[in-house]
């Protein structure tokens, strides 16, 4: 763990630096993009003490309460998401089209036209938004090798309350049947295999903790995202069982800036940490599938400028 005693964001500053002066420069399978990576990293949030959304630059808030509820519904399909203006998942469902398009089995549409027919056309988008089983469907309708689908959260919500010391509560995304080479056939693979493959609960002083590992972490424009996302999780999860919230453990496995980030990334490194938002949550929901959008408030974010990145689109054979 890297430990600083001033603001827990110079954490994550830290990281960045470690990365750029110390990683070893790899190549990103099926592009042109090369990485600075490190291996083995940790972070840490007391979330008692603030929400972790970072401040050294502007982080889009409403697509990760939106990417949020949007796991949360067991969904891999990107309507909902467009429906609600958040992109972040396009360049994934539009990359399935583009190789039928390559083909010649589909009419050519450029990227803007093919998610203007997802928002409008349901056939359509029932077809070409979908992503395979992806993070969603893994946590809540996992399928078993009797045909059945588990909820993976459905399970460790009320063990949290009834036995709180156990040491199992874990929610995985890694399903070797969906990834890779490892699926049945490439159709039956995700779009992009699990980055936050599996998390865990742990609950001490009547407060819960959760714990993510990250396989590969995009440390520019994916891991602000990441720790806003699971600490949210964190907090609905404690919302739900009626604890407080502990802390937010970050675990990573490959860390890494896209070579298209350096210049971005040593342009957030300069800059100071503001103090954090916080967060409330609607009292009346007790149950974690009734979260709406407008159930989570955050307040006093007032993060430096916005430093734009261009997304990398990786995954695949």
């Amino acid at each position: 763990m890297i430990n600083n005693p001033q603001h827990p964001e110079y954490q994550y500053l830290d990281l960045l630096k470690d990365i750029l002066k110390s990683g070893t420069i790899k190549d990103v399978h099926n592009t042109d993009a090369q990485i600075k990576s490190v291996f083995g990293r940790q972070i840490r949030f007391d979330l008692s003490k603030g929400f972790p959304l970072l401040t050294t630059k502007k982080v889009f808030w409403r697509g990760i309460v939106h990417e949020l509820l949007w796991f949360l519904k067991g969904d891999s399909n990107i309507k909902y998401l467009v429906d609600n203006n958040v992109h972040i998942w396009d360049d994934w469902a539009y990359k399935n089209y583009k190789k039928a398009m390559e083909k010649g089995e589909v009419v050519e549409l450029t990227q803007e036209d093919f998610i203007e027919k997802i928002k409008n056309d349901s056939d359509f988008a029932k077809k070409w938004g979908e992503l395979g089983p992806v993070y969603g469907k893994q946590w809540r309708k996992w399928i078993a090798s009797d045909g059945r689908e588990i909820d993976q959260l459905a399970w460790v919500i009320p063990k949290l309350i009834s036995h709180p010391d156990r040491k199992h509560y874990i929610v995985s995304a890694w399903n070797p049947e969906y990834v890779y080479e490892m699926a049945a056939t490439p159709d039956k693979a995700m779009a992009l295999p699990p980055c936050h493959t599996m998390y865990q609960f742990y609950v001490a002083d009547g407060k819960l903790s959760l714990q993510l590992y990250q396989r590969s972490a995009d440390m520019f424009l994916g891991v602000p995202f990441n720790i806003a996302s699971y600490a949210l999780l964190t907090h609905m999860i404690a919302h739900v069982t009626g604890y407080g919230v502990g802390d937010f453990v970050h675990t990573f496995g490959d860390v890494h800036i896209y070579s298209n980030h350096y210049d971005q990334a040593n342009e957030q490194i300069t800059r100071e940490p503001l103090p954090f938002p916080s967060i409330t949550l609607n009292p009346d929901i007790k149950n974690i599938d009734e979260f709406t959008f407008d159930d989570i408030i955050l307040e006093n974010y007032n993060p430096h400028p916005p430093i734009k990145g261009e997304i990398t689109v990786v995954g695949g054979f």
